[in-house]
């Protein structure tokens, strides 16, 4: 059954006082439904100044109007939402998240409202709108987007890569997948650039939005793909306007894929060592885009000494720290799905510790995603005509970077997907 969810029609001064009603917001048609936001403050963009108690005015499922509160006529009848002491900003991306847990197994027959409990937990609740599926059981995730764009779940916006490119021996043991709680699923190892291509090729003609390569491995044995092999695989992607995106783990794998040519790196590399000169300079010169996930190898060296695992985690920081000084593109990404600690507070505070601004994290939520990702003319800012994809924080970050993850409200398409 497919349901156009459209929050005006369902957020009635008694919705807004109750607890999130899934099913009332599952069940709920409308076509011209209109709500306003009022009183917040709102960050139009992240090179915009703030707007202290604001109105974002929404109509359709799009953004109708954004400004001071005395300068926003709202129409007669409108839905709307207080949000005095606030702080409103546009849908957040996550753009490294994996679906592997075995709980998304047979997406298709989960039962919708413990779908949607779950999309809950790891992404709604802390304002991701949108999100990019860096690995996973590509038809498996397919079916799980088909029910989100349906209706019948609510959910962010998923792109995904489908299942990641390995080098020869470099696929996980069952082990790995036992230990992480991840679906066993087969995963293509590529051996010649030949083999890469017709990889890639079949993903693509599948409908995966990118491909990615695992370009070393970071635990033991460590093998490696070849500069040429990685080309062949980006080259693919490149060919139908797709995304390259690659797990660069070492010096070796990291260069080796920035040289092929690459999107996006998608983690910083402590065992790399301090990115130095010529791995800035390659990266510069490939224009690739970085997605830090800092939070990633304090979780990944948890059952460590506390001294290794500080040195590990540091590096990571003092990484984005050079890349970030040499003006480098940064997305914001968590690894989570893989990593079973959903909270994204302690990546915004270690972007913070690696010297990135509010308005700059705010930039790898929205703005730089958006534009990364296509979506620039649709996503990313608070204006008119764009879609109405909103999160609605409890306080405003520029006091606290970790007040990113205290969301009140997620709004997707106009429609609330998400309450506190």
């Amino acid at each position: 059954m497919r349901y156009t969810v459209l929050a005006a029609a369902v957020l009635s001064a008694a919705a807004l006082a109750s607890p999130f009603d899934r099913s009332a917001f599952g069940q709920a048609r409308s076509t011209g439904g209109h709500l306003a936001l009022v009183g917040g403050t709102i960050y139009t963009s992240p090179a915009d100044a703030p707007m202290s108690n604001g109105v974002v005015l929404i109509q359709d499922g799009r953004i109708a109007a954004v400004g001071q509160r005395n300068a926003v006529q709202i129409p007669q009848g409108t839905k709307t939402l207080d949000c005095s002491g606030l702080t409103i900003a546009a849908g957040f991306w996550n753009s490294h998240v994996h679906f592997l847990e075995r709980k998304w197994a047979d997406a298709a027959s989960i039962p919708a409202a413990e779908l949607t409990g779950q999309l809950q937990a790891m992404l709604t609740r802390y304002g991701f709108t949108s999100v990019f599926d860096t690995g996973s059981m590509w038809e498996n995730t397919r079916r799980l987007r088909d029910r989100i764009e349906s209706g019948e779940v609510l959910g962010p916006r998923i792109r995904s890569t489908g299942e990641i490119l390995f080098p020869p021996g470099g696929t996980p043991p069952d082990l790995v997948f036992n230990i992480t709680g991840a679906m066993k699923f087969p995963l293509p190892e590529v051996r010649s650039a030949a083999e890469a291509a017709t990889t890639s090729r079949t993903l693509l003609d599948a409908g995966t939005d990118g491909i990615k390569l695992y370009a070393a491995t970071w635990a033991p044995p460590i093998v490696a793909l070849s500069e040429d092999v990685i080309r062949a695989a980006v080259d693919e992607a490149h060919r139908r306007g797709k995304l390259a995106f690659a797990h660069p783990s070492n010096r070796q794998g990291l260069l080796a894929a920035v040289g092929a040519g690459v999107d996006i790196l998608v983690h910083t590399a402590p065992q790399a060592g301090p990115w130095d000169e010529t791995i800035l300079a390659a990266m510069t010169k490939a224009g690739v885009a970085v997605i830090p996930t800092l939070k990633l190898w304090r979780y990944e060296l948890r059952h460590d000494r506390t001294s290794a695992l500080e040195r590990f985690a540091g590096m990571g920081v003092a990484q984005l720290k050079a890349w970030l000084a040499s003006g480098g593109e940064i997305l914001f990404g968590t690894d989570v799905g893989y990593m079973a600690d959903y909270d994204p507070s302690e990546e915004y505070a270690l972007m913070a510790e690696a010297g990135m601004s509010v308005r700059q994290i705010l930039a790898s939520l929205t703005t730089a995603p958006s534009e990364q990702f296509g979506e620039s003319t649709r996503l990313g800012r608070i204006a008119p005509g764009l879609v109405a994809d909103l999160v609605i924080l409890r306080q405003d970050p520029s006091a606290n970077v970790r007040a990113f993850a205290a969301v009140e409200y997620t709004i997707r398409d106009g429609a609330l997907i998400y309450q506190k």
